[in-house]
Formats: C-alpha cells, structure tokens, sequence
C-alpha cells in the first residue's frame, strides 16, 4: 500500500537539511570588496551552514547605508566601518557592536591615503601638507572623515582647513582622484597599490602608520539580540572559523603555499571574480583582522568621542549600552 501524500511530503521535509528549513534568512550588510575576506572564507566552506544558518551577503557601496538597512530589518548582521550615523542610531538603542572586523595597525599596509598626480607635483607630498586641499570621502560622518580628523589631531591642523568632499561611494571617491576633482582620498590596499604603481596616485601614508585604528566592525540590531541570540551565536562560530583561516593563510610565518592559495580561492569567488590577477590583487590588499575577530573596544570607545565632539552624533551615547562582549571576545591594546 503507498504512503499518503501527506505524511510523504513531512517525511521529505523532515530530511530536509536544517539549514534549508530555516525560515528567516541571515543576511550579512558588506561593502563589495576584499576587506570582509574572512566572511568570503567562511560563506565558501559552508561555515555558516554548519552552524545551521541560512546566511547570505547584501552588498553595498558606502558604509553608513548598511547601518540603516539594518535598523529598516534589510539585514541582520553588518560588517563595515562605524560612521556618525552608525553611533547616532545606536545611541537610540537600535545597534549593538558585537565583534571587531579590519584593523589598522603599524606596519600593516591596510588603508591608504593617496594624493593626486596634480596636487603632488603641487606639493602635497605628506599628510601635514593636506591644509588647503580637498579630500574625497563617502558621506559627512563617515569613516573617512574620522580618518581625517584623527589627521588633523597628529600633525596639529585644523581640520576645517580641509574641504571635504562627499561622493558616496569607493568608487566614486578613486574615480575623482584619477579625475583631479579632488586632491586626495583613502583606498584600502587592493585599490590603492594598483594606483600608486601606475603612477595614477601618490602614497602619503598608511593609516595604521599615523594611528591605530578598529576601522570595522561587526554589528547588529537590539531585536537580533533579544529574540534571535541563538542564530547570532552561530554566526559568531561561523565568523571566528572564516577568521582563523584568513590568519592561517595570510598572517602565519611559513604558511603553506596550499593554505594560502585554498583562501585565495575561496575569496575570489567573490571580490575579482574572472580577474586573471586576482591572486595578486588578493596579496597585494590583505588587511588584518585580530584573532577571533576580537574587537577593540577602547578605540570603539574613543571613536564614540570623537564623534560626539565634532557634533556629528547629538544623542547621548552609553558605550556601556553599544558595545554587546557576549558573542566574540575582546582585546585591550
């Protein structure tokens, strides 16, 4: 006698695997490109399905966006810079850092910032020479304007002698230093040195060389905390394994070949995708990530200063209340 058709159809679902059942997706807010490399790792070894998680990536261009997209519930978890707007809606109690992400330390070739062709033959040939000039950044508040006051604070400007100018994307900002429209801007690695060997920008300095920095960082929202802990548990295994490996490949002396060459293939498949020099932009822009994705919390501290000092973020702010240690560990540098 056949079996009914329903009680075929919840055996097949039953043996469906866990992570195809789950009914709500876990999606990760990224910038397209190689900086979140440890997620490229840990998406392609099916870190994320182990961990029973149905993850899949958003992608954007600029950093702030992704803070909002989390708030509207466009995603679940994001991995960028911490911008004005980031801390502004976290203060509300809507965003909590949970994990540290890209981190700009001496001698570490992380984030660049570069000067045009035009304005270095003028004489912007060092960050102490960036008065009177104009910076391209993504948007007021962001990222790139801390970079830039933090700046200032080191070689004793001001940083309203600068004029910043807001061009809402990556691309868009190296688009305008190609096109003189702007005197100078910030890459990461993988962008900046392809410039600077083609003689389409300047070196002025490598941030992690001027200060150290928690230039990203995993967040999420109050509601990811309270209803769905056990999903953010699981990520946070999943992000911690992604990030042993990038280390595993790239950070340990004598590493074999077959080890690097596995990571390289695995974040290809997302960043340089079809690039016959792939495996060489990938080398060429690896920045570093702290064992388990540990988070600096005093410079996230310190970020929070700044920004309420500069008026950018007018709500109080309780670091207390932003920072979430219950998911990845912490470091104190």
């Amino acid at each position: 006698m056949s079996m009914p058709i329903a009680r075929r159809a919840l055996l097949a679902v039953a043996a469906m695997p866990a992570v195809a059942r789950a009914a709500t997706p876990l999606r990760i807010g990224i910038l397209h490109t190689l900086s979140p490399a440890p997620l490229y790792i840990a998406m392609d070894r099916g870190y994320f399905r182990d961990a029973g998680l149905a993850a899949r990536f958003r992608f954007f261009q600029a950093a702030q966006p992704i803070a909002a997209a989390a708030v509207a519930g466009d995603i679940e978890v994001g991995v960028t810079a911490l911008t004005g707007g980031f801390f502004a809606l976290a203060g509300r109690g809507a965003l909590h850092v949970i994990g540290g992400g890209l981190q700009e330390r001496r001698g570490i070739e992380g984030t660049a910032l570069l000067a045009s062709p035009k304005a270095f033959a003028a004489g912007l040939t060092s960050p102490a020479k960036l008065p009177g000039h104009s910076v391209g950044i993504t948007q007021f508040g962001s990222s790139f304007q801390y970079m830039v006051g933090r700046i200032a604070e080191i070689e004793h400007f001001d940083p309203k002698s600068i004029v910043l100018r807001p061009l809402q994307g990556i691309g868009n900002m190296i688009a305008a230093l190609g096109t003189n429209q702007v005197d100078a801007t910030f890459a990461i690695a993988s962008q900046a040195k392809p410039l600077v060997a083609a003689g389409r920008a300047h070196l002025l300095a490598w941030i992690g060389d001027l200060f150290p920095y928690q230039i990203t960082a995993v967040f999420t929202t109050n509601r990811m905390v309270t209803r769905r802990a056990a999903e953010l548990r699981g990520f946070a295994d999943a992000y911690k394994r992604g990030v042993t490996d990038y280390r595993a490949a790239f950070f340990t002396p004598g590493a074999p070949a077959a080890t690097t060459d596995a990571a390289i293939a695995s974040i290809e498949k997302f960043v340089f995708t079809g690039d016959p020099n792939a495996p060489a932009k990938i080398r060429a822009g690896i920045g570093y990530y702290n064992a388990d994705g540990a988070l600096d919390v005093p410079d996230v501290r310190r970020q929070i200063d700044w920004f309420r000092a500069q008026g950018l973020v007018k709500v109080p702010l309780d670091p207390a209340k932003i920072i979430d240690t219950q998911f990845l560990p912490t470091i104190d540098l």
